[in-house]
């Protein structure tokens, strides 16, 4: 597959490259750095990463304007199992169209579509599409993928973390290397303010008997503790390892979009299926869902204590 991706990038003289709305690391480096891998092997070609870009991931890396029109155009589309999440995109404009995910299945958009959700990340399988293709890379597409990849399997905390993935990652950083405090910089400083949240969602977080934490972050804590939604959100990962709960949600307004952002993590109970019971996805143990009020979003909750209900019920905690 991934030589038959190598030749239709071959084909097309525009590409462009996009991803899932709501951007995270890995969503964001593995789009820039196709993009930049590309016209690094290819710089005659017009390449593009699109999409609406987050004040918290701008130092990674810059995106492109959208254009109104594409002619004889390709699209490539990280890190998205379906079409109606991909951001910012008229699939009506390309000609062909190749997914390259690590989601669990949810819908077929492309004519070729690379797929495995045991992947740690998106970026990990562009990193081992361009070890497969010998497409010639620099240090600062290697710095991406790396940054993209260490998000997504938070810092190799995850099950995906497996053998092969650090032969892979020894690999880059052996033939491009780069700094890695700088790079850590990057993903985990951050200002006081969002810190401070932090400590008002520990203070804040309901727990049920059933080991589900929650709170919701209205608009009005947005701007006591003067942070964007986007950054309310991403915090969700901060709080992987509280004995008492096993499943662990934020509720954020987003008032500019008009929708309440459900983000989901968990330590054993399989949530994506609440997740797209809702309309939202993702992974087993990571998934999110929008939903229009703070009503609906108590909906999840309650779907997700039911979850925890039976996991409990069934014995599986500490083995028993």
């Amino acid at each position: 597959m991934f030589d038959k991706i190598l030749e239709t990038i071959k084909k097309y003289d525009t590409i462009v490259v996009a991803r899932h709305i709501g951007v995270d690391p890995d969503a964001l480096c593995s789009q820039l750095a196709l993009r930049d891998v590309i016209q690094f092997n290819f710089p005659e070609k017009k390449v593009s990463a699109i999409g609406t870009g987050s004040h918290k991931f701008a130092h990674i890396g810059k995106l492109d304007k959208l254009e109104k029109n594409y002619s004889h155009a390709l699209l490539i589309v990280t890190d998205t199992p379906d079409k109606r999440r991909v951001d910012s995109v008229d699939f009506s404009q390309f000609e062909e169209v190749i997914k390259i995910d690590h989601h669990p299945f949810v819908e077929s958009f492309g004519r070729l579509e690379y797929i495995d959700d045991k992947a740690s990340s998106a970026c990990e399988i562009i990193m081992r599409f361009l070890v497969h293709t010998g497409l010639q890379l620099n240090s600062s597409i290697a710095e991406l993928l790396y940054m993209g990849l260490v998000s997504d399997s938070n810092r190799f905390l995850f099950d995906s973390s497996t053998p092969e993935l650090f032969a892979l990652v020894s690999y880059f950083l052996k033939n491009y290397p780069f700094d890695l405090s700088s790079c850590y910089q990057k993903l985990y400083l951050r200002p006081l303010n969002e810190v401070r949240l932090e400590g008002y969602i520990a203070l804040n977080m309901t727990v049920t008997e059933n080991g589900l934490g929650y709170v919701s972050i209205t608009n009005d804590i947005i701007n006591e503790f003067g942070v964007d939604s986007a950054s309310a959100g991403n915090m969700i990962n901060n709080f992987n390892f509280i004995k008492e709960v096993l499943v662990w949600v934020t509720m954020t307004e987003d008032v500019k979009n008009e929708q309440i952002r459900v983000s989901i993590r968990s330590r054993g109970p399989v949530i994506n299926q609440v997740a797209e019971k809702h309309h939202g996805g993702g992974h087993k143990f990571a998934s999110g869902a929008r939903v229009k009020t703070m009503e609906e979003a108590m909906k999840i909750i309650e779907d997700l204590d039911k979850v925890l209900e039976t996991y409990q019920k069934e014995g599986i905690v500490n083995g028993n």
